[in-house]
């Protein structure tokens, strides 16, 4: 038996309706894009981060 908790309160998810089953799935898919979104953003920061720094190797040296 599966449950679910919100706002405190625990649901045996297979005793809800069709619709709200749906929901849940609704918010695991958002949440899996959340997870996939998040790790793009950390990879994204990291190249950015390489290209300022290759960046900053090619300014010219202060005398």
């Amino acid at each position: 038996m599966a449950t679910l908790t919100i706002d405190g309160k625990e649901y045996d998810t297979e005793q809800l309706s069709d619709a709200a089953r749906e929901q849940l799935v609704n918010i695991q898919i958002v949440d899996e894009k959340l997870r996939t979104a998040q790790r793009d953003a950390a990879i994204m920061q990291t190249a950015r981060n390489a290209y300022i720094q290759a960046l900053q190797a090619e300014l010219p040296k202060e005398s």
